[in-house]
């Protein structure tokens, strides 16, 4: 990805907030740019802080964020933890004047999210959601082509971020109170994300969905690519679907799972519009041609490094003012949605209006 050039040699002071996993991608990423300096980091975890500071060269560690912005001239942060610790440190680094990158989802619910909007807005702030994969290529590619009007009014979304046997043993992936939820929170906010994007982000108005839990929360001897997760702990959804209604008409319907029955995972979603529809993976254009009924395939889409490109965006938007592609307010209409679709499943599947 392309940036501005810098003006005055200015370099970005960011910090990081969490020295998790997550942390590291971020810091890896960040360490690639010669105008980003990566100068502080906080955990309370005082081992693993030792040594992602002893790894990426950071000098001022803190076990505390609050310390952390205080003692340490920062431009930004980038905010690393789990769910359930987006919403106050994402607040205290906007007051403090800090430009915030808080990994999905927004927060545990949209009333969180709402207060980290209003926190950018009155310090004048960028606060910018870590939604990589509306960046990818084929994403891209489904998006030109609903801006261009080739599918004419989309009518149907279909979401499918499903997994056979994939909870993760790892983190705290099955723990509701700190996450939030299970497969619908980690992994369908991507595909939901990349989907609403793709036409157009229209508001939400209503949702309805259930959740189910049959696997996560005993013990198993089936082999798996993470086996032994921590089911004693384990609180959260193996299945969740959804279905959400747009202002304009249109209709997301979404399934995400940990755990599922199915031939193999799916990763993917598909536009129903009534000119035309698309599918994500495999990347295709479905549409009428000279009165015959026609399967696009691209000749060639461009290969984006996505989590490069997230952070790259990031930093133009902090220091050579760029519009952000990823803002928040796309982050809290996803997060309203994820909030619809648990709430009606605590209703039994009634469908509740999203304010």
């Amino acid at each position: 990805m392309a940036k501005a050039k810098a003006t005055d040699g200015k370099k970005l002071r960011v910090g990081i907030i969490g020295a998790g996993g997550i942390a590291g991608t971020h810091t890896d990423n960040f360490k690639k740019f010669s105008d980003v300096e990566v100068v502080a980091a906080c955990d309370v975890r005082e081992e693993a802080l030792k040594k992602f500071g002893e790894k990426y060269g950071i000098k001022h560690l803190f076990s505390g964020w609050k310390e952390m912005l205080q003692k340490v001239e920062l431009d930004a942060v980038s905010v690393c933890t789990p769910n359930g610790l987006h919403w106050e440190p994402t607040v205290d680094a906007l007051n403090a004047g800090c430009h915030v990158l808080v990994e999905k989802p927004l927060a545990m619910n949209a009333a969180e999210g709402q207060k980290m909007l209003d926190a950018a807005k009155a310090n004048k702030k960028q606060l910018v959601i870590a939604f990589q994969h509306r960046f990818d290529g084929k994403t891209q590619v489904i998006r030109r082509a609903f801006d261009k009007g080739v599918f004419g009014k989309v009518l149907f979304v279909r979401v499918q971020a499903l997994r056979r046997r994939g909870i993760p043993n790892w983190g705290v992936f099955g723990r509701k109170e700190l996450q939030g939820g299970g497969p619908l929170i980690d992994i369908g906010v991507h595909c939901l994300e990349m989907a609403h994007y793709a036409i157009g982000t229209p508001q939400p108005v209503a949702a309805s969905g259930k959740t189910w839990t049959y696997m996560g929360n005993k013990p198993s001897d089936t082999f798996c690519m993470w086996p032994n997760w921590d089911y004693k702990t384990y609180n959260v959804e193996d299945l969740a679907v959804g279905h959400i209604r747009m202002k304009n008409g249109a209709v997301i319907h979404i399934e995400s799972s940990f755990a599922t029955h199915i031939e193999k995972d799916l990763w993917t979603f598909q536009v129903f519009g009534t000119k035309g529809g698309a599918t994500y993976d495999p990347c295709q254009i479905f549409t009428d041609m000279a009165g015959t009924m026609v399967n696009c395939t691209p000749g060639y889409i461009p290969r984006v490094e996505i989590f490069p490109h997230k952070m790259r965006q990031f930093v133009d938007v902090c220091l050579y003012g760029k519009k952000s592609d990823s803002p928040a307010e796309h982050g809290l209409m996803v997060q309203k949605m994820l909030d619809g679709i648990y709430q009606s499943s605590e209703q039994g599947g009634k469908e509740v209006l999203i304010p």
